[in-house]
């Protein structure tokens, strides 16, 4: 059995690391005393400002030493200098040697200095405010069942040594301890609000950068689902070109639109990307409402059947709601060319006094597989909606894909909730229609469903 292995090992630092470790904090205090004293506050676990910490030990010892000198009669006898001496030492004890001030070792100096102050009598007597300010730091460091005895204790200080005839003004004097002691209380008190305050502001700047991560990330997905459509539609025509008809010109055409996009699609995504960059970057324009119809073209360019259809004013619909509005139609073009190839689609914008309607249909291919998606792309079209106050359907709709979005303009918050409630009933009585739709096809039967169905 190995005896060494079930020793203990050390509670503490030995004498001899504590003596290399004293001199080590007298040669640092040496060369520089007030950058020393302020990391030595720092390290505190009271979470009080080094310059708050240094005006009360300032303070402290200015009122010692004009009780000493008050006390200059009494000389030679050592009393004042060690009654001053105990009401400093807490400072030394920690600069030097590490002991970190314990609340009942700063109330207990203090009671002692004071004591030994008040055993020589002078008028207009400065000793008592040794305990104000000590009842103060404690208050300001410990819970109540530490302060209130100790401050009770001071003042019974002053009583005892105003009934012996050694104190003028026991009442006045009292009445400071217990105002010292308020305010140490406020003090501890602001200090919990401001740590509490400094850990709710971390929580939300997580919730901040979480939220910044999902507009993101939406914004990546619609990027990527767009231009990968958009080019799939250019390169599929391309091949078909030269597959059928040997047509050069038509296929070059087609592969030119295609790296034209590929391109546009490096430039949205390295400036999205870019978002997560803390460092100031030159800002590109965000896409709007009026960039919908070069979308379409983008579209019809690739082979794609789209007709496009706006009615209303347009001027009236802010940056951040055509940005949405842009990246709903965006997706479900998208959508409309990856899961339902040949198909027609019609897009339909209306800009209305209080809302933006929006309506994608496409029509549903008989000879397509049904296969369920992930809904990726609807998922966060309809965050996008619902983040605006509005509210977003998809399914099947007599015969066709539909997706139709309802956004309330800024300013009309009651039609805002008006609609969520109706574009939720809207959804529910599209699902209970398709489950039944479903329930009627044959077994052996299988037809394509959109991302989401």
């Amino acid at each position: 059995m190995n005896v060494t292995d079930a020793t203990s090992p050390p509670a503490g630092p030995t004498w001899r690391a504590r003596a290399r470790d004293s001199g080590l904090r007298v040669r640092r205090f040496t060369r520089d005393p007030l950058s020393q004293f302020r990391s030595n506050v720092e390290a505190l676990p009271y979470d009080y400002p080094a310059s708050t910490v240094m005006l009360l030990d300032v303070v402290l010892l200015a009122v010692a030493t004009i009780a000493m000198v008050q006390r200059h009669e009494y000389f030679p006898h050592l009393l004042p200098l060690l009654a001053m001496a105990l009401t400093y030492v807490t400072g030394p004890l920690y600069a030097f040697f590490g002991v970190l001030p314990k609340p009942w070792l700063i109330g207990g100096l203090a009671i002692t200095a004071t004591a030994l102050f008040l055993v020589q009598p002078v008028q207009n007597d400065l000793a008592p405010l040794i305990l104000i300010l000590a009842a103060g730091e404690v208050a300001a460091i410990t819970p109540l069942y530490v302060s209130v005895p100790l401050a009770v204790a001071m003042v019974g200080e002053l009583v005892f040594f105003a009934r012996i005839g050694h104190l003028d003004g026991a009442l006045q004097y009292g009445g400071g301890v217990v105002c010292g002691w308020m305010t140490g209380r406020m003090l501890q008190y602001q200090t919990r609000y401001v740590r509490q305050e400094r850990e709710y502001q971390q929580v939300r700047s997580a919730q901040a950068a979480d939220e910044e991560r999902r507009r993101i990330a939406r914004e990546v997905h619609d990027v990527i689902a767009h231009s990968l459509s958009i080019t799939l539609l250019h390169v599929t025509a391309a091949r078909h070109a030269l597959q059928t008809d040997r047509d050069v010109d038509e296929a070059v055409d087609a592969l030119t639109d295609a790296e034209r996009l590929g391109r546009q699609a490096m430039a949205d995504i390295r400036r999205t990307v870019g978002l997560l960059d803390q460092r100031p970057s030159p800002r590109t324009a965000e896409p709007s409402l009026d960039d919908i119809g070069g979308l379409v073209t983008d579209f019809v360019r690739a082979g794609m059947d789209v007709t496009y259809r706006v009615e209303g004013d347009t001027a009236t619909v802010s940056p951040g709601l055509g940005l949405a509005i842009y990246r709903i139609c965006q997706e479900s073009l998208s959508n409309v060319a990856k899961h339902a190839p040949g198909a027609s689609a019609r897009l339909e914008l209306t800009v209305l006094a209080k809302d933006v309607l929006v309506s994608v249909t496409n029509t549903l291919p008989a000879s397509a597989l049904r296969r369920p998606g992930r809904g990726m792309g609807i998922s966060g079209m309809r965050q996008r909606a619902t983040l605006l106050g509005g509210g977003l359907t998809a399914g099947v709709d007599g015969g066709e894909w539909r997706v139709s979005a309802r956004i309330p303009l800024p300013g009309n918050p009651y039609h805002c909730y008006v609609s969520a409630a109706e574009e939720s009933v809207r959804s529910v009585v599209q699902t209970v229609t398709r489950k039944f739709h479903e329930g009627r096809t044959e077994p052996g039967a299988h037809r394509e469903t959109q991302e989401g169905l």
